[in-house]
Order: C-alpha cells, then structure tokens, then sequence
C-alpha cells in the first residue's frame, strides 16, 4: 500500500449469540497479509469481538434480521474498524472501571466488562449514534512484525 492508498472492507453478520467469535475470525483473515504484531492483531480481534457481542445483544437485542455490519478501513498508518447495529436510540454508557472485589461482594454487576475492554484495546473509540444506528468507530496504529507494540 502506498503512502496514499487505502483498503476499505465491508462485512455483515446476523445478531445471533457467538457470532463475536465469527467478527474477530474474519477481521484476522483480512489483516493477516499485513504482517502486524501478534500482540496486535489480538487486541484487535479482542476489541472487534468485545464491540461485536455488545451490538449483537445491547444494539440488535438478538433480533437475527438486524445485521452488525463492520466496515474496516485500513491507511498506511493506522486501522479504523467500525461496528454498526440498529440500536440509534440510545446513548452508549460510560465505560466503568470493574472493581473484582465489588463485584464478588454484588456491589457492582457481574457483567460490563466489555466497554473497559475495548477502551484498552484500542488506541481511539468513538462512538456516534443517530435515530437509526449506533456506530463505534476502533481506531489502532498499526505496528508490523520486529516493531514495538507497547500500547498495553
């Protein structure tokens, strides 16, 4: 790829409950050929997977005809992946530090893992949202094989 070009990609999946696993799959094939860090490419797929779970249930609520769709855009420096579901209407939650004490003593829930996540995955998250879609945009620098990845 040249200083200029970039690499747009388009993929839909139906909000079916594992299809997390099925994002994060193909977001490595198609990252693969780039010869990015293995400590990369899996927080990539971490993010991408965490983001993808939350739109399947919390945007779509499960409602198989409602896709996710992941729209990656590669430039010469950095990865933005975004990730839309049909959940337009509400506002993402801001993500909450978990507190494993908290939430074995039931203070805090079990759950919300997943936004804390994906803020320390990726190196940018945004999100926007408008009556119909919500949208969270995942922007990595991109770091090749023998580079330094010391963003964890």
């Amino acid at each position: 790829m040249t200083e200029n070009e970039q690499a747009v990609r388009t993929f839909s999946l139906p909000s079916v409950a594992g299809n997390e696993r099925l994002a994060a799959k193909k977001i490595e094939e198609l990252l693969r050929p780039l010869g990015l860090s293995l400590r990369l490419l899996e927080r990539i797929k971490t993010a991408v997977a965490e983001t993808a779970m939350n739109a399947i249930e919390h945007g779509n609520r499960y409602h198989e005809d409602l896709p996710v769709t992941i729209e990656t855009e590669i430039t010469p420096g950095s990865l933005y992946i975004r990730i839309a579901d049909y959940g337009g209407q509400k506002d993402t939650p801001m993500a909450e530090e978990p507190d494993i004490d908290a939430k074995l003593a039931g203070i805090q829930s079990p759950r919300g893992w997943g936004l804390f996540l994906i803020h320390r995955m990726a190196d940018d998250v945004r999100f926007t949202t408008d009556k119909e879609r919500h949208t969270v945009e995942l922007t990595f620098f991109l770091v090749r094989e023998g580079d330094s990845d010391f963003s964890i």
